[in-house]
Order: structure tokens, then C-alpha cells, then sequence
């Protein structure tokens, strides 16, 4: 009789889940999702990947120690590299666009223009990068110091004026 029961149950979400792959499986072959990055996702797919993206973050940065991010020196540091290697997506005061910045979707954070990120998650995501997205793994090619003076730097461009941005970056 519990045979049965279980059988009952086990057949019909067997059955469901063939049904869902087999859908899955036959939207992806047909190729009707436009993936251009000229396009924007659909509000679910962006919710979807919003989600997995932030939560994927969080978990991973928050056991990371958190390094004084204050030093003068570490933020200048900081500052040089953002200018070789983010100023193109990310911008910086007075600099609302770029011919790379608009072409990539999703778009960029410009960092000018929002509230200084969370460290831990800033390093993590600098160093791991983020899955299409176009954002980089820098820490394949920095090493965990100078990630820690990107993050330094990052920090501190919303509260900084065109002017600032010049003189600390060159």
C-alpha cells in the first residue's frame, strides 16, 4: 500500500519534470530568446539574474577580511589603475558616457553617480569578475593589493568633483 502511495506521487512529478526539461530544453534549441546586447532582457530574466547575481556575491564576499581602506597612498594607487582599467565602463565625475560604456549591456554602474559600494563585495567582484556581464576577473591579472586600492579608490568617486578625479588620476 505505501508502495503505491509513494509511486502515486513520485510518476506524475517525474512526468512534470520531463514536461519542464523537454520545454526548456526545446526553448533553448529554437533560439527565439534574443541574447544581443543591443536588447534588454525580459523584467523576470533580469529580476532572475539580479538575484543570483547579488546573492551569489554576498555569500562569497562576506567572509573576506576588510583591510583600512583609508591610506592616501592606497587610494591613489587606486586611482591609476581605475583610470587604465575602468574609467571606459564605469566613467567618473563629468563623464556621463563612453563609446564602450554605451554598447555594453547589462549596463555599467556608473560609479560617479551612485552610493560608494560595499567593500567586500566591490574586491570580490573586481577580482572574480561577473558571468556575461562583460565585467572582468582583474584578479587574474592584479594582484589582491592593488584590488584592495581599486576598492580604496571606488570608494571614495561619488563624493568627488571633475577636478578631484583629474588631479588624483594623473
Amino acid at each position: 500500500m505505501r508502495g503505491a502511495r509513494v509511486l502515486a506521487v513520485a510518476l506524475p512529478a517525474a512526468a512534470t519534470l520531463a514536461v519542464l526539461a523537454a520545454g526548456a530544453a526545446l526553448f533553448m534549441v529554437s533560439g527565439i530568446y534574443d541574447i544581443g546586447a543591443d536588447d534588454h532582457h525580459t523584467a523576470l530574466v533580469t529580476a532572475l539574474i539580479g538575484e543570483l547575481r547579488d546573492r551569489s556575491i554576498a555569500v562569497r564576499a562576506q567572509p573576506l577580511a576588510l583591510p583600512d581602506l583609508t591610506d592616501a597612498a592606497q587610494i591613489a594607487a587606486g586611482a591609476k589603475l581605475y583610470a587604465l582599467h575602468c574609467v571606459g565602463c564605469h566613467l567618473a565625475p563629468g563623464v556621463n558616457r563612453s563609446d564602450l560604456n554605451r554598447g555594453l549591456y547589462p549596463h555599467p554602474p556608473n560609479l560617479a553617480q551612485q552610493a560608494p559600494p560595499e567593500a567586500r563585495r566591490a574586491f570580490w567582484v573586481v577580482k572574480h569578475g561577473i558571468k556575461m556581464s562583460a565585467m572582468p576577473a582583474w584578479g587574474r591579472t592584479l594582484d589582491d593589493a592593488a584590488v584592495w586600492e581599486l576598492v580604496a579608490f571606488v570608494r571614495q568617486v561619488p563624493s568627488m568633483t571633475e577636478e578631484d578625479y583629474e588631479r588624483v588620476t594623473h
